[in-house]
């Protein structure tokens, strides 16, 4: 009787600081992982993370170098599972301000990315969710505890579609985007590769939807 292969997936490779421990924590949740920048591996994996680290303009600038946004739109198109992290998660929006400076997003997810409006920031340490009903992303972990690290992030959810599912957390009184699944898309805020075991499970959940080949 033949198994379901180790998932392959592809940790971009663009220049962001925490692809080392997405990396691990991909390995130990059972995926077999490459990081990366090539279009081949990028665009033939089972599932493309997209980490990031760091400031808004900066990680655009490290995706455009590599053709990160090509290849994420050309996934997602395609209906291939594509998983962001952080400032991974925030360059998906169609704009991120800092410092009152606009920059253009990939532009897959609609929304603004700007400074929360709390104190105190940056957002760091664990804080817990407020997941959808049914959501794939958070089963098994809808009440644990997450761990973030950012200043900025979405408050509002124009008119996206109608499967797409929004979850929620808050600092400091603010309301913001902490994850969201739409379609072959998940992305998160928070760093699951550093939360411990809730992180791993929600790695599992994701690495359960991809497709994979039979050995």
């Amino acid at each position: 009787m033949t198994s379901p292969a180790a998932p392959r997936v592809v940790v971009l490779d663009y220049g962001s600081g925490n692809v080392h421990s997405a990396t691990r924590a991909l390995a130990a949740a059972g995926a077999e992982v490459e990081l990366t920048a090539d279009p081949e591996a990028v665009l033939a994996a089972d599932g493309l993370v997209v980490p990031g680290v760091g400031a808004f303009a900066a990680c655009m600038d490290g995706l455009a170098g590599v053709g990160g946004p090509r290849l994420i739109l050309k996934r997602l198109e395609a209906r291939k599972p594509v998983l962001a992290i952080c400032v991974g998660h925030q360059v998906l929006f169609s704009l991120g301000v800092e410092h009152g400076e606009p920059t253009p997003g990939v532009g897959v997810l609609p929304g603004v990315v700007e400074e929360l409006d709390a104190v105190p920031l940056p957002h760091m340490g664990w804080n817990t969710v407020s997941p959808p009903a049914a959501s794939a992303m958070f089963a098994g972990v809808e009440r644990e505890r997450f761990y973030f690290v950012h200043s900025y992030g979405v408050h509002e959810v124009p008119d996206w579609p109608a499967s797409a599912r929004i979850t929620w957390a808050e600092h400091g009184g603010d309301r913001f985007i902490a994850a969201v699944e739409q379609g072959p898309l998940w992305s998160t805020q928070f760093h699951p590769e550093k939360s411990g075991d809730a992180g791993g499970r929600l790695l599992r959940n994701w690495l359960q939807t991809l497709p994979r080949e039979e050995s």
